[in-house]
């Protein structure tokens, strides 16, 4: 059980030396009143652990998995605390520090698995696909030596084989529509960047746009490359959308804070048992101090959109627009074990200036119920209506220019609330998106279509104002959705799914067609309710009301 006996050695190491950090004085107690007593019992307990493993190594009577046993232990040790305290193995834990570095060593494309198949969704501008001839719409069916398509291969499985180091080749088998026989490309793998900005442009004469999509090691140079970009386009208001963006790096947060605070206001300050607090101050190198500045947000905005999100609403420097999110306020701490796993154990909570905490209320062990949580504030009403969320006195608290009342529990409460449109989706639409029909009709329809359609409209805007769906696209998806299985109750509910369809197969058309997720949003956002309510507020006198300027 060597891969067993490393991680805990690891732990058990790491313990007396948390024990030294809480030591303080002769007596032996720590701040908290711990003597060296309890000290020794817990690093026993501990030791009790390895004890067990070692007599299970020695003396049980079968053969055992001991990498199964120890992935197992470890999980259920973590079960016991709190909902973000984690284990990675090495090959997970090498991914997620990839997609929050902003950068990885592979092909340069963003892909989709449909019906067993895996589609090239958009390729990276300048990367190693783009400049090898890769399409969006080409289908991957093998990868060196090896058939991906049509063998039940997992996605991760099969990004694993088109990563590796940066210089080495990989052969790669394409089906293309049009086109009798496969193509094959042999791509020089290289350096990735992993944009966190999925969108950036200008609403109007004054008002930018800008999604984050998480808060990457990049996020705050391409944050101010964005700004900059959006201000020589005459920006003076920003529509900031958080909305999905489950989190990442603490210091990348509070510097995109920095750039909307003035100097010496507090961003966040974490504290916990065995941590002394900490706060990050703004430094006063602020990059938007006037704009007009609308955060959207829903239930999935989480950690490092919260820290952001909260802190502006606490200084009142921006209206939050949209529902109440996601309440992960923990501070996990990365312990990397000797094997290159990882282990991310919580050891402080987040607060926003005004001391609220940001996480919401948990039970320790049951993490069935906290994973419930978003289908229980659907069932109480919560992500309908404002007026189905209660707060006691004692979740009052007050921002720090203006005195606004603001909200604690968990989560960041909106300024202004948007409630979920459960009846926006018909129940035909939800089994179309949930088996990729829409973008199976998109990748058919161009393999027919694609040259006379940016023959036409070979620039954005004149798509944008002037392409509609055409029959050939309807009847393609009528078409895919037959096969599939999925049937309108009726030519009623056919029809009132039709609008927002439409919406949604324009935007994909353009992402692409300009290889753009840029263009997707400027044809998909104006559908989205949170995003009409933050351009009506942000265009108005509503928003000075709101922050009393």
């Amino acid at each position: 059980m060597k891969k067993f006996y490393t991680i805990l050695l690891s732990l058990l190491l790491l313990a007396p030396a948390l024990a030294a950090q809480k030591r303080n004085g002769a007596n032996g107690s720590d701040k908290k009143g711990n003597t060296q007593v309890e000290q020794s019992r817990r690093f026993n307990a501990l030791n009790k652990i390895n004890l067990v493993a070692a007599a299970v190594s020695r003396l049980y009577v079968d053969v055992i998995d001991e990498d199964t046993i120890a992935e197992k232990t470890i999980a259920a040790m973590l079960k016991q605390l709190d909902p973000h305290s984690t284990y990675l193995p090495p090959h997970e834990a090498q991914q997620t520090l990839e997609t929050l570095s902003g950068k990885f060593d592979g092909i340069g494309i963003q892909i989709n698995m449909l019906e067993d198949t895996l589609f090239v969704v958009q390729t990276v501008v300048g990367g190693p696909s783009e400049k090898a001839g890769i399409l969006p719409g080409d289908r991957i069916i093998s990868v060196d030596d090896s058939i991906v398509a049509g063998v039940k291969l997992a996605v991760n499985d099969i990004i694993t084989m088109l990563r590796g180091k940066r210089g080495s080749k990989v052969s790669i088998g394409i089906m293309r529509r049009g086109v009798a026989k496969p193509i094959s490309f042999t791509i020089t793998r290289d350096k990735i960047p992993v944009n966190s900005i999925d969108a950036t442009y200008m609403l109007d004469d004054t008002t930018g746009y800008i999604r984050l999509s998480r808060f990457a090691e990049s996020s705050a140079e391409e944050m101010e490359k964005a700004v900059k970009s959006l201000r020589k386009e005459g920006m003076r208001n920003l529509i900031l959308d958080l909305q999905g963006n489950g989190g990442g790096y603490l210091n990348v947060a509070v510097k995109i804070a920095d750039m909307f605070l003035d100097k010496d206001q507090l961003i966040v300050y974490t504290e916990g048992r065995n941590v002394r607090r900490a706060q990050e101050i703004a430094t006063g190198n602020t990059l938007l101090p006037d704009e007009r500045v609308v955060v959207m947000v829903d239930e999935l905005s989480a950690s490092a959109s919260e820290i952001l999100a909260g802190a502006l609403q606490d200084w009142d420097r921006a209206v939050i627009v949209g529902r109440r999110t996601f309440g992960k306020g923990l501070v996990q701490r990365p312990i990397t074990m000797p094997d290159k796993s990882l282990l991310r154990l919580t050891v402080a909570r987040y607060h926003t200036p005004t001391g609220r905490c940001i996480q919401r209320p948990y039970v320790k062990g049951e993490n069935e119920a906290y994973d419930q949580d978003l289908n229980e504030r659907l069932a109480h009403g919560e992500l309908l209506h404002a007026d189905s969320i209660h707060f006691t006195d004692s979740l009052q608290y007050k921002t720090l220019r203006i005195g606004r009342t603001v909200y604690g529990g968990g989560g960041i409460m909106p300024d202004v609330f948007v409630g979920l449109d459960t009846a926006r989706y018909t129940a035909y639409h939800r089994q179309l998106l949930r088996r990729g029909i829409l973008n199976r009709s998109i990748y058919t329809y161009l393999d027919n279509h694609r040259r006379e359609i940016i023959s036409k409209y070979r620039k954005v805007s004149k798509f944008i104002d002037q392409y509609e769906i055409d029959n050939q696209l309807w009847a393609t998806l009528d078409t895919l959705a037959t096969e599939t299985g999925i049937k309108p109750k009726d030519d009623a509910e056919k029809e009132a799914s039709k609008p927002l369809i439409a919406v949604q197969l324009k935007a994909l058309l353009a992402r692409d067609l300009y290889n753009s997720t840029s263009t997707y949003y400027m044809i998909y956002n104006p559908t989205n309710p949170i995003y009409r309510k933050a351009m009506e507020i942000i265009c108005s006198d509503k928003y000075n009301k709101l922050l009393k300027k």
